[in-house]
């Protein structure tokens, strides 16, 4: 699946953009920002409490937001479970100091940054089916001018 993300991103983004590692694709569930080490606890605390069904996914559209500029891949419709996690983890969240965000999870996965134009709107064929079984917590940011990695700071199976 990831690597078949990173053709399309590798295909459309022909123009320009950077690209991501495939091992670094992923989905953004909740952004947190800077967390502090107290936060930090009390986030592996909430992922503890999360009691969450595995989904699928089908990513079927393509498209370019010109502010802030990414490439992006994401399903047409979105199953119950992965509102119901958001949700969840949102309203956790909330106990450690974090702040819910305002504007409407639009659940994707970012393929190329920095991207100044592309088409939105498009459709992939064939989707690609995505299992979500898992959930995690990744840290990004090297403090550098070189692209980031992302480090997996926590994982938490779904359905246990």
């Amino acid at each position: 699946m990831r690597n078949r993300l990173a053709r399309v991103g590798r295909q459309l983004g022909k123009g320009g953009g950077r690209q991501h590692h495939p091992d670094d694709l992923h989905m953004t569930l909740v952004f947190l920002g800077k967390v502090t080490e107290q936060q930090l606890s009390c986030v592996k605390s909430v992922a503890d409490a999360i009691d969450a069904e595995p989904f699928s996914l089908t990513l079927n559209r393509v498209g370019h937001w010109s502010r802030p500029r990414i490439l992006w891949c994401g399903p047409e419709t979105l199953p119950d479970a992965l509102n119901g996690l958001v949700a969840e983890l949102k309203q956790g969240l909330q106990t450690c100091g974090f702040e819910p965000e305002r504007r409407p999870f639009k659940p994707h996965i970012t393929l190329l940054r920095k991207m100044r134009s592309g088409e939105s709107g498009l459709l992939l064929e064939p989707p690609i089916k995505w299992k979500a079984w898992e959930f995690v917590l990744a840290a990004s940011g090297n403090g550098l001018d070189t692209p980031s990695r992302y480090r997996i700071i926590g994982r938490w199976p779904m359905g246990t």
